[in-house]
């Protein structure tokens, strides 16, 4: 299959880049950074030229991270949002039907919470009197309560909390009425907190494993915000990649049309009526501490050890754990890094060694 690669030269997609190559698809990249055919994806002329003759395209390039403040706005809804309608407007005219596109967990906002009392609960966003207050657990919406937290699935309600979370149900939402507008198909894929090799350092745009490498080459202690025990699901960048080979070739597959002529969505993607988009949780299926992580990394580098400051991300969400199931079922995922073995690697390349 030609597949047409955008951010081909970034964190994930040149390992999406490799895994592609490796399994026998021929990979034409397009990103702003050299590596790749240099191009804006804004740029219709630029994503005209790169679509010709190409099979199916994987949607990689993003502005990513929560942003710095409100003056971010205008970058990440030209980038996430306008470069991906002028991406799904020249697939439309090239007659392009197949697309992966890069979502994330932050659609879901908040993870899932049962409260005692109510069952399965929502909660809003947490407010900032009370993160100052160091009371970071969410509470039930109805009576207050302290909630457990559970597993996201990928047909709940989605409700981003931030610029970035907002571009990425806005793509998801493009992308569904591409799909329904032209026949297409769209495999959205949710990643979870994606580590490892190549991972951008030194940028408040950066993930935070990324944050507290550079912490701990630096010598200094990885700073932990609130009390560090929020959840999270840490996936390696190669099995990312692997999923995004993975759903590129089950789009391709007999059987992977259904009479809306998208993949099947009676129980999933965006809402029910969503036509055309399937979307999946890619994820390890173990969820860690924000505190646990820190912790892994500072064993490899021989400390500093993490500090917990209490501080916070209005913005942050407590806790979000989702499982990959869906994705196991239907495209043959698993992730194949344990967490142990691949936060030591990405220690061990930070540190040089």
């Amino acid at each position: 299959m030609r597949v047409l690669l955008t951010g081909s030269a970034g964190f994930i997609g040149s390992h999406i880049a490799e895994a592609l190559a490796a399994s026998g698809h021929e990979v034409r990249g397009f990103d702003l950074r050299p590596g790749a055919e240099v191009g804006d994806v804004r740029d219709h002329d630029a994503v005209a030229r790169c679509l010709r003759g190409v099979d199916a395209v994987c949607h990689q390039a993003a502005m990513v991270g929560l942003g710095v403040d409100v003056f971010d706005l205008p970058a990440y809804a030209a980038v996430n949002v306008g470069g991906t309608a002028v991406l799904l407007a020249e697939m439309a005219r090239a007659g392009v039907r197949r697309l992966v596109l890069a979502s994330s967990m932050v659609v879901y906002g908040e993870g899932a919470y049962t409260c005692p009392r109510h069952g399965n609960v929502r909660p809003g966003p947490r407010a900032e009197s009370d993160l100052r207050a160091g009371r970071f657990e969410p509470g039930c919406p109805v009576c207050g309560e302290p909630l457990e937290p559970g597993v996201v699935p990928e047909e709940t309600v989605l409700d981003p909390r931030n610029v970035y979370a907002d571009t990425k149900v806005a793509q998801e939402h493009l992308a569904a009425s591409w799909a329904r507008m032209t026949g297409g198909t769209v495999v959205a894929l949710r990643y979870h907190n994606v580590y490892g090799p190549r991972m951008p350092l030194d940028t408040p745009y950066a993930g935070v494993a990324a944050l507290f490498r550079s912490r701990l080459e630096r010598g200094e202690a990885p700073l932990v915000y609130e009390d560090g025990r929020q959840l999270r699901d840490f996936v390696h960048v190669r099995d990312v990649a692997r999923a995004n080979v993975l759903a590129l070739e089950h789009s391709e597959s007999p059987g992977s049309r259904a009479h809306n002529g998208g993949l099947h969505t009676h129980n999933g993607g965006l809402h029910a009526h969503n036509g055309g988009l399937r979307a999946y949780n890619i994820a390890s299926g173990t969820p860690r501490s924000i505190a646990e992580m820190a912790g892994a990394l500072a064993d490899v580098y021989g400390g500093p050890a993490p500090q917990v400051t209490g501080g916070y991300r209005l913005g942050d969400v407590r806790h979000i754990v989702a499982s990959p199931e869906r994705a196991r079922r239907e495209l043959g995922y698993e992730a194949a890094v344990p967490f142990a073995e691949g936060m030591a690697e990405f220690a061990m390349v930070g540190a040089g060694r």
